[in-house]
């Protein structure tokens, strides 16, 4: 900003507040227009396994239409007992029973338990021995599938003796299969990982709820509202004696807590953000109307930013949280370079409020234009990510930095101007003095950098350099992550419960159920699949698939069941699954299997047609027939919870390989195999961001500079330590081991962002200053008192606002606020430690100003 602008700006404040306000409502007209966004498919990479996991979700089902289920960890001091068995069923009844449930539960009762299989074996051992089938077969297997309240009197009707008699018989032994039970319809699938097959006590189980959508399917994290409401009334609905601890893991609870945790994150985050920037202002400025000013600011920002958001069509979603603690931040920022440069044109020259800040806005102008730029190139870099989300966080940031520049360029220096000139009329003296400018702590703290410019610059440069080579070699060791569980908050702590309403967040659930299904049992959503399309009915398919299972059996990814059974499914054991229970299908596979391997031979198409006649919902998981014709099947790995993204990736890829061949080909997939690839992805935005927006900083800086000042060399020499903070946040992700995940893959962009905004205010005031300095020092001594404290009340104001993030209910946002707090003093640091030095030994060999007399 010239200061032909400032002036003109400072002359007509009021058109400047008029016009200024008005743009303020009608692109504030957009905030109720922000849509808010649960799902995760916006973090999804483009890539084929992406493609193949619609394709699965689209084609395969369970013969129930579009389900989805929750998987319900019952916890008892034994939940086999007598007394357990029965109160799972009766929970079961209610869960059937309630509106909010029921009419969401598939045709066959949707509820499924090892209580209703062990009840199911009392009242079948009271029935003919003809019509006995063996205890691992799941209810409802052999058209048998008694009522609940059937049920629960048989149990009840039974002694506790009787009754672990018969839950001994049932859970004796696994799958009666030859190939495993796949789909885990056996008793044992319902236990933990602990249980001994055969023994009588356990202290948890699964009870499982499938829902069907009457919407159709959806991706994750953005069930309906039906399945939401339902999944919440099934924790609702436990037994309130507390003879069953119940605890509820599924899509719609997912849903419900990302949305409540985006609601809960903005009521308390924001206040806590603005109380910390409130209680610096008001000792950094002391003064309520400037404290008030900047508030004011702070707001219309956030109004022109999600305003902005509204217009153009962008959803919010929990990454945006990090958007608005940022702007508030920055814009703090703002507000306090001009201010602080308007207190030192007043103390300077007894000079009325509008000249005051003609000539503070005329100095600082031009400073914050360029930190603008590069700030906006900063967040703009992600842009060349391949996540959507990013490009949108990017071009959001990057909205709210120029509404910044906008707000506290022109319109705040309006409002002061005009409120100042009022109050001096009226007697009030408006002058206060600068941050740093008198003889305090903080000003002999600031001209620290400038005496070791003076003594010692090389050897403040060569510690630089060598931290930073240290923190370059720990860049290398950072790991990318994506993960459901990353969206899903952790219960927040007794004390922020007990905040007043609206601001206590609520509790949250998912995070520990996943928890307690990854370490005891065998969860039912995590799964990979090998699909595989093309000539599926040829006999040599089967082979290779045959081959893959054999395979998966012994991988560490490969998930197994209490008895040692592995949870594998494909056509095969489907195949003998039906075959154990009907022996029409048993006759066309044995039909269809000259060698006796289990694996048909000949007819396979003849085998499909008769498995989806006698069991089109058990077909349907693992065939895919379209227009008559067989168009692609599938293997599908339940996965060891402990198995690392890249571990699952790798195997699952293997086992693809081995299945593809001869008229057919495999493609592994999953909700884990494409996290992997989302976080390669993240991996590659950061790296991309860093060298997008480093060498286009650098390559507007040396050019802008050579334009006005006629040296390229000092916008080089600004975007120095720049690089140096980029290297020690990085070095300090990789010793807290923070991984980059869908906020902090955002770090080396928005770091260069930062740093360049705190070294383009040293550079330039020391620029300016030279003019009139009788040499280097005394030009880095006013640089660093003058802009050097509005950069420690910037810094601390901004720290602290990212600080709040560390009580988050969001463990994504308290590591992204943690890092980014450290960011921005690795910026102060290296802007007023570290660029003094490189300052002086640019200005001793460019010869510049007086630099050979004040260097040494």
């Amino acid at each position: 900003m010239s200061p032909r602008i400032a002036s003109w700006l400072t002359e007509h404040a009021r058109v400047v507040i008029a016009v200024l306000l008005l743009a303020t409502l009608l692109v504030g007209a957009g905030v109720p227009m922000v849509e808010r966004s649960t799902s995760l498919d916006q973090f999804q990479a483009d890539d084929p396994a992406a493609d193949a996991l619609d394709h699965v979700d689209a084609n395969f089902s369970a013969g129930q239409g579009n389900t989805t289920t929750a998987q319900v960890v019952l916890r008892d001091e034994n939940v086999l007992d007598r007394e357990s068995l029965v109160a799972t069923l009766e929970y079961q009844q209610r869960l059937q029973t309630d509106d909010r449930v029921a009419d969401t539960l598939v045709a066959d009762g949707g509820t499924r338990s090892v209580a209703n299989l062990i009840a199911t074996a009392a009242i079948r051992e009271q029935r003919t021995p003809a019509n006995r089938t063996a205890p691992g077969v799941s209810s409802g297997s052999d058209g048998f599938d008694p009522t609940l309240q059937a049920q629960i009197d048989a149990l009840e009707s039974r002694s506790e003796a009787e009754v672990d008699a018969i839950v001994a018989e049932t859970l004796s032994t696994g799958s009666e299969h030859r190939r495993g039970s796949g789909t885990g319809a056996t008793p044992i699938a319902f236990m933990p990982h602990h249980y001994e097959p055969g023994s009588t006590e356990a202290n948890a189980t699964l009870l499982v709820v499938t829902h069907e959508s009457a919407g159709g399917s959806f991706a994750p994290g953005d069930a309906p509202a039906e399945i939401e409401d339902a999944q919440a009334a099934i924790a609702d609905l436990a037994p309130e004696d507390g003879s069953l601890s119940v605890l509820v893991y599924g899509d719609g609870v997912v849903s419900t807590e990302i949305t409540n945790s985006m609601v809960d994150s903005v009521l308390l985050l924001g206040p806590l953000a603005l109380a910390f920037v409130l209680l610096v202002l008001l000792v950094v400025y002391r003064d309520l109307l400037d404290v008030a000013l900047g508030l004011v600011g702070v707001a219309l920002v956030l109004v022109w930013t999600f305003g902005a958001m509204g217009w153009i069509g962008i959803a919010f979603s929990q990454p945006f949280v990090v958007v608005l603690v940022l702007l508030i931040g920055l814009s703090i920022d703002y507000g306090l370079h001009v201010v602080m440069r308007y207190r030192e044109a007043r103390e300077a020259s007894a000079v009325t409020p509008r000249r005051a800040m003609a000539v503070g806005l005329g100095s600082v102008g031009v400073a914050l234009a360029y930190v603008t730029t590069t700030t906006v190139i900063g967040f703009l870099s992600n842009l060349a990510s391949p996540l959507a989300v990013f490009r949108q966080l990017g071009v959001v940031s990057a909205i709210g930095i120029l509404a910044a520049f906008v707000v506290f360029g022109a319109l705040v220096p309006a409002l002061k101007v005009e409120l100042d000139s009022a109050l001096e009329a009226r007697g009030i003296d408006r002058r206060r003095p600068a941050v740093g400018t008198d003889a305090g702590g903080a000003n002999r703290v600031l001209v620290l950098g400038a005496r070791l410019a003076r003594r010692a610059p090389v050897a403040v440069l060569a510690i630089a350099l060598l931290v930073s080579g240290v923190g370059a070699a720990g860049a290398t060791t950072i790991d990318a992550s994506f993960e459901q569980s990353d969206f899903l908050a952790e219960d927040p702590a007794d004390w922020l419960k007990e905040l007043p309403e609206p601001f206590a967040p609520g509790t949250y659930t998912a995070e520990a159920a996943i928890d307690a299904l990854d370490s005891d049992f065998v969860r039912r959503d995590t799964t990979a699949s090998v699909l595989v399309r093309g000539n599926v009915t040829d006999p040599a398919t089967l082979d290779r698939l045959d081959a893959a299972r054999t395979d998966a059996r012994g991988m560490s990814a490969t998930e197994t069941y209490a008895d040692g059974d592995p949870a594998v499914t494909d056509p095969l054991t489907v195949m003998d699954r039906v075959a154990a229970r009907n022996d029409s299908f048993a006759a066309t596979l044995d039909a269809s299997d000259v060698d006796g391997d289990g694996v048909p031979d000949r007819n396979v198409a003849g085998v499909y047609d008769e498995l989806y006649r006698v069991a089109p919902d058990d077909a349907a998981t693992v065939v895919h027939r379209s227009g008559g014709e067989y168009r692609a099947v599938r293997m599908v790995v339940t996965l060891d919870g402990a198995a690392s993204d890249a571990a699952v990736t790798d195997q699952m890829n293997a086992l693809a390989g081995t299945v593809d061949g001869e008229g057919a080909t495999a493609i592994a997939t999953g909700d884990v195999i494409v996290n992997q690839l989302t976080a390669d992805q993240l991996a590659l935005t950061a790296i991309t961001s860093l060298v997008v927006a480093l060498v286009s900083v650098l390559l507007v800086l040396a050019v802008a500079y050579r334009v006005t000042e006629g040296s390229a060399s000092l916008g080089v020499v600004t975007v120095v330590p720049v690089a140096f903070t980029l290297t020690w946040v990085l070095g300090t992700m990789a010793v807290l081991d923070i991984p980059f995940n869908v906020v902090t893959g955002m770090i080396t962009g928005l770091t260069i962002g930062l740093g360049v905004d705190y070294s383009l205010h040293v550079s330039e005031r020391f620029n300016q200053a030279l003019e009139s300095a009788d040499d280097v020092g005394d030009a880095l001594e006013t640089t660093l008192t003058g802009t050097g404290g509005a950069l420690l009340a910037s810094a601390t104001t901004t720290a602290s606002g990212f600080a709040v993030l560390l009580v988050a209910i969001l463990p994504f946002l308290q590591s992204f606020g943690l890092i980014t707090a450290l960011t921005i003093v690795y910026a102060f640091v290296a802007s007023v430690f570290v660029l003094p030095s490189v300052l002086a030994l640019w200005a001793r060999f460019v010869d510049v100003g007086p630099a050979r007399s004040g260097t040494d």
